[in-house]
């Protein structure tokens, strides 16, 4: 049934002899030492006649020779037989090995038994275990004895190899895999545990020398095909065996195929030489198997046991009172019983598997015991913290409150710890003492740390409190003493924190180094909110001098509004509101808390007032002390505004308060311009002196009085129509120009509304209608004109009244108000 191409080959013959020259010529044969790692090996082993030779012919394509079951049975494959399988990449070699419990070899010849499994395990990548369904669970016919033998013997001789143990179980029965494969993994692992292990893998598991892989087929002769069928969905797991996730993909230390040969050789040869191969004696394994039954039995009833359910139940939910008595009288009774049962056999074998089935026992309760632990951990973690929370609320130390909640907590778990623990175990519960002991140290320092920030938060709040206003109010008001008022506020503030901060730290008990940077990084902090003031302050160092400039040039020495009359001295009012400005910016220049003099305000004040013009021009061609970015007695850190911006700044504030100084020089001007329309003194006496004849003429004939009386309420009229007096204030020029377009249309708007005041025609009522304008009505105009103030001239525009009682302005007088806007924007 198998092809040609799978080059069958006895690898070691019955005698034990290894085929070098059949190995070589099957290695040539087909190819392997082109594979490099892509390769896989794929053994089998079970009792003889189970069915080996036939299962790799089906599964594998191969040519193994197979028992005839009409001659009886018997042994078929003697030695190790390989060959290549037929149709599977990557390339892959299968081993047939000799049957185990035969009756060729008899019960005492089972070295070659062994040392075939141990080659088998140490060359493969997977080991297919054939047993029958119905000998899961016995000792001999699972191979038990032989696995725990090649266990021992292979951690020994060979470094650790993840090998693929796949167990087919043949002739499966009714019974459902999933309830044969845990007791075939559980007698693997008993098998594992009781392995005496060197030191270098005591505490090595199971899994990292296998892998352990179930599955079951049917029976070949009475279900043929479904066997088929099975074994053709088994093929298909050896396809890409190697792969991660493949059953071969965990394999350790790979050799290449090229030396695939050698190391063969090799491995026989080792485990040829070995002595330590032999079956232990019949007693020695009877009393093994017997006494590891009755203590797995004990185990099995313990581990059902109600009591123990109960106890186990209880601990989940919380703490246990006599925990580790009501335990102890569990264990002892099935130690009990086992003594009683095991009390014949052999003395070693039964002290070990005693000790066995105690370990067993207590490695069950452990979890219980980890969690009642835990339970007092807890337990005395919440108290601790309860505790030291109410100290510290009745006004206790904290380090005070610490210890002693501390000191307490850790007793009552280590009385909790003796209610816990049982005779029987040595169980350690010092790590977990530990622990607590650290949560205890954790929460205590998280508690300080928490109570600490909030102090220190508190006190720079105080000194926030204390510093900012003052300060602000120290900057705005800049002079000469301010950054020694800083300072002294700053030194008083930072004096009165320090000590109450202090006080408060004592209770901590902290190390010195600690309070002592504590407390620096407050007075820092302090340092650090007025510098950071100062900077903010040196950010609106334009506007603050601005502010200055504005205080003292618009207010006198009695903080009045000035009203400019003419008679001030307005080139000296810019010279002190400058120096005010100039004084303030010498503040601002720089952070002064260390108390070192400075020749700042000096250097400005030579620089940038005394110095003329002319003077100033030939300085700053030769030395200019502002040409620099640091100051002399300044360090770099302690800079705010460097002597070239401080030049840049005082460029930028002249040209912004120019301004206002020309509003000033232009309100004085207007002022005397509004006060000087009369004629001089000599005019108004000789005016006097010629006209008195003529004065005495009106007083003889009142008629003329009345008529010079008419003509003054048109002429005052005519004024306030005209605004004569806004008109002349742009110069005499302008207003004669301005009155002149505007004379005659006003003279006949009012000579017409007269003539229709005196024409008086009886007429039908109508509407109320505007009155005509009459010289009251012009006299109570005048009265409502706003007055112009003094300070800053304002220019009225003239106008013209037309026909229909519109006043129109000229278009002269129209540019004339552009241009004044325009001046009043620049």
């Amino acid at each position: 049934m198998g092809s040609v191409d799978c080059c069958a080959t006895q690898l070691i013959d019955g005698n034990g002899e290894f085929n070098v020259q059949g190995l070589e010529h099957f290695v040539r044969t087909v190819k392997l030492a082109d594979c490099g790692l892509s390769y896989a090996v794929v053994s089998i082993m079970g009792p003889q006649s189970s069915g080996k030779s036939t299962l790799l012919n089906h599964l594998f394509k191969t040519n193994f020779r197979e028992m005839d079951a009409i001659k009886g049975r018997s042994q078929t494959t003697k030695g190790i037989w390989i060959a290549k399988c037929v149709g599977i990449e990557p390339f892959t070699i299968v081993m047939d090995l000799e049957g185990t419990d035969g009756r060729e070899r008899g019960e005492d010849d089972t070295t070659f038994e062994k040392q075939s499994a141990l080659f088998a395990l140490a060359v493969s990548d997977i080991v297919l275990i054939n047993m029958w369904c119905h000998d899961i669970g016995r000792e001999q016919a699972a191979n038990r004895p032989l696995l725990k033998t090649v266990f021992q013997v292979m951690m020994r001789l060979f470094s650790p190899r993840k090998t693929t143990l796949l167990f087919v179980i043949r002739d499966k029965t009714k019974t459902p895999l999933e309830r044969l494969e845990p007791v075939l993994r559980e007698d693997l692992q008993k098998i594992w545990d009781t392995v005496s292990k060197p030191q270098a893998h005591k505490n090595s598991k199971l899994g990292e020398f296998f892998n352990v892989e179930v599955t079951a087929l049917s029976s070949y002769e009475e279900k043929e095909e479904q066997f088929k069928q099975q074994v053709a969905q088994l093929r298909k797991r050896f396809f890409n065996s190697i792969a991660p996730g493949g059953l071969a993909g965990d394999r350790r230390g790979v050799v290449p195929a090229s030396a695939f040969s050698v190391s063969a050789q090799e491995i026989w040869k080792v485990i040829r030489e070995n002595k330590d191969l032999d079956l232990p004696a019949h007693k020695v394994m009877v009393a093994t198997v017997r006494c590891e039954e009755i203590a797995n039995e004990k185990l099995s009833h313990m581990t059902s046991d109600e009591d123990w359910l109960k106890l186990e139940e209880a601990v989940q939910y919380g703490a246990v009172p006599e925990f580790g008595k009501k335990l102890g009288v569990i264990l002892d009774s099935y130690l009990s019983e086992y003594d009683a049962e095991a009390a014949y056999f052999d003395e070693g074998v039964r002290n070990a598997k005693r000790q066995q089935l105690k370990s067993r026992a207590l490695h069950l309760f452990h979890p219980a015991f980890q969690a009642m632990l835990g339970h007092l951990r807890t337990k005395a973690l919440n108290a601790f913290k309860n505790d030291l929370e109410q100290a510290l609320q009745n006004g206790k130390g904290f380090a005070v409150s610490v210890r002693e909640c501390s000191r307490l907590s850790m007793l009552e778990f280590d009385q909790g710890c003796i209610d816990i623990t049982i005779k029987q175990a040595d169980w350690d519960t010092s790590k977990v003492r530990e622990k607590l002991r650290r949560d205890i140290e954790a929460h205590a320092n998280s508690v300080r740390s928490a109570k600490l920030e909030e102090l220190k938060t508190e006190y720079e709040q105080q000194l926030t409190d204390a510093l900012t206003e003052p300060v602000e109010s120290l900057f705005d008001a800049a002079g000469q003493d301010t950054w020694a008022s800083i300072r002294k506020l700053y030194k008083r503030e930072t004096e009165n924190a320090l000590l109450g901060f202090s006080a408060s730290l004592s209770s901590f008990e902290l190390e010195h180094s600690v309070s002592d940077k504590m407390l620096e990084n407050l007075k820092d902090y302090a340092r650090g909110f007025i510098e950071k003031k100062a900077r903010e302050e040196a950010g609106k160092a334009l506007i603050r001098m601005k502010d200055r400039f504005s205080s003292v040039f618009s207010h006198d020495t009695d903080s009045m509004p000035r009203v400019w009359t003419g008679k001030e001295d307005i080139r000296t009012i810019t010279k002190q509101a400058r120096a005010a400005a100039l004084e303030l910016l010498s503040v601002l220049v720089a952070i002064r808390l260390d108390e070192k003099p400075d020749k700042v305000e000096h250097i400005l004040k030579s620089t940038l007032i005394d110095v003329p013009v002319v003077q100033a021009r030939s300085i700053e061609t030769s030395t200019d002390p502002l040409a620099s970015s640091t100051w002399e007695e300044i360090p770099p850190r302690n800079t705010l505004i460097t002597p070239v911006q401080c030049k840049s700044l005082w460029r930028q504030f002249k040209t912004e308060t120019e301004y206002s100084v020309t509003q000033a020089i232009s309100a004085q001007e207007a002022h005397r311009r509004s006060n000087s329309w009369l004629p001089p003194p000599w005019a108004i006496v000789a005016i006097a002196v010629l006209g008195f004849n003529e004065f005495m003429a009106l007083l003889r004939n009142p008629l003329y009085l009345i008529v010079l009386f008419v003509l003054y309420l048109l002429s005052k009229a005519l004024w306030v129509q005209l605004d004569v007096n806004g008109e002349f204030r742009h110069g005499a020029v302008s207003g004669i120009l301005a009155l002149s377009s505007r004379f005659l249309p006003m003279v006949l708007n009012l000579l017409k509304r007269l003539a229709d005041a005196g024409q008086v025609h009886p007429q039908p009522p109508q509407p109320p209608r505007r009155p005509p304008l009459s010289t009251d009505s012009f006299k109570s105009h005048s009265e409502r004109q706003p007055t112009l103030p003094h300070a800053v001239p304002a220019s009225s525009s003239s106008s013209t009244v037309s026909s229909t009682g519109v006043e129109h302005t000229s278009p002269l007088m129209q540019s004339h108000v552009r241009d004044s806007d325009t001046e009043s924007n620049t």
